[in-house]
């Protein structure tokens, strides 16, 4: 063996140590920047899947027991309520239904952060949010069942009519808050939407045109990780809550399971929109325990130990646990509200089967404020169209 080939030997042999050091090196750095980014990514958090109370350097809040046992309260009744639109939906007596089971935190927590003088732009599952706003629930249930577009008026608790354009009602809340601020009015808007959302134009034009003049919006982000059958990594390569950067606002994820954390963080995000900071994205992460709507079918999509790892997230279960450990509710208290949820649940079956069909006419009804000759003539040719039948039968 010469020694030039020797020397090539040992050459190798350290240039090949060198680059599996490089690369176990590389690996530890990719590694440690993972974990950086996944600990950024950490949520907003005040109150643990176990139930204990925890504290967060940005956003605190302190409740009344009373207060607490209020959010409970409305989870469990807005849950109850959906369970059983849900079951009439499948009893023939609703066309469709969009259950928000898992939710249930997310609405009511961002919910009661709102002042009467707010104004809310739902999509079409924000049941736990209109409960907040002093909507009868089982309102929500006649656009389901095809007798109306809307059975209450937005004016009178400030929450619009369900939106099933997805993503649209983001500019109207845009809009809307770049209209009371001009007024001066003393109040702020927010905005919900799916993440799915979050790819629309719509939207992307509600944030810029939010940003530029500064309106006093929030939009509320109800990532549940699934548009209807896309997971939310086949949408987005940054978590949701970062695209509010590249508009010039500010965005936080927040844990959508912790009714305290959604409760905080939006309370501040509104208050902040009141001071005229203007607007700011909230990703509230949380899971749809249940089908996109009564019409999908979700074991074709994803499978049962992710849905079962959330459920031991349950944001209903974390906050009676957290209750029950520090005695500020007891037994008869929760006897009373499963003994109020089954009362809603009996009133909602006895009022969805006693909804009147609507007048055929009435279609024609609220269109205009002061009448309109287009519509008064296409009135006319449908009365006479359903006149026609009853001429026919005789």
């Amino acid at each position: 063996m010469t020694v030039e080939s020797t020397a090539a030997r040992k050459t190798a042999r350290t240039g090949g140590k060198r680059a599996a050091a490089k690369k176990t090196s590389s690996a530890k750095t990719a590694k440690t920047a993972k974990a950086s980014a996944d600990e950024q990514h950490q949520p907003v958090q005040l109150l643990t899947p176990e139930g204990k109370r925890v504290e967060h350097p940005e956003y605190t809040i302190d409740l009344t027991a009373e207060e607490l046992r209020g959010l409970y309260r409305d989870m469990v009744l807005t849950r109850r309520f959906d369970g059983e639109a849900v079951t009439l939906q499948r009893q023939g007596e609703l066309g469709l239904w969009p259950s928000l089971l898992g939710q249930e935190a997310a609405q009511i927590g961002s919910g009661r952060a709102t002042r009467p003088d707010d104004y809310v732009f739902p999509t079409y599952r924000e049941h736990g949010v209109a409960w907040c706003r002093g909507v009868d629930p089982t309102t929500l249930l006649g656009m389901f069942r095809g007798v109306n577009n809307g059975g209450w008026d937005p004016h009178e608790n400030n929450f619009h009519l369900y939106t099933i354009v997805i993503g649209s009602q983001a500019l109207h809340a845009a809009g809307y808050a770049m209209g009371i601020a001009k007024d001066g009015a003393d109040s702020a808007v927010i905005a919900y939407f799916g993440d799915g959302a979050t790819s629309q134009g719509d939207v992307a034009e509600a944030f810029t045109f939010a940003a530029v003049y500064n309106a006093p919006v929030i939009f509320f982000c109800q990532n549940n990780q699934w548009a209807i059958s896309e997971p939310t990594e086949r949408q987005s390569r940054v978590p949701l809550y970062q695209r509010a950067q590249g508009y010039g606002f500010p965005g936080v994820r927040v844990d959508g399971n912790d009714v305290l954390a959604c409760l905080a963080v939006t309370r501040a995000a509104l208050e902040r929109a009141r001071n005229g900071e203007g607007p700011m994205f909230i990703e509230a992460f949380t899971y749809r325990m249940g089908a996109h709507t009564t019409s999908d079918d979700p074991t074709r999509y994803r499978r049962d130990e992710e849905r079962q790892a959330w459920e031991a997230r349950d944001p209903i279960s974390r906050l009676r646990t957290y209750l029950e450990a520090e005695k500020l509710a007891d037994a008869d208290f929760f006897a009373a509200v499963d003994e109020e949820s089954e009362a809603l649940g009996q009133r909602t079956r006895d009022v969805i089967r006693s909804m009147k069909d609507p007048d055929p006419l009435s279609i024609f009804d609220n269109i205009y404020a002061d009448g309109h000759a287009l519509v008064d003539e296409e009135r006319a040719q449908f009365a006479a169209y359903q006149a026609s039948f009853a001429e026919e039968g005789n």
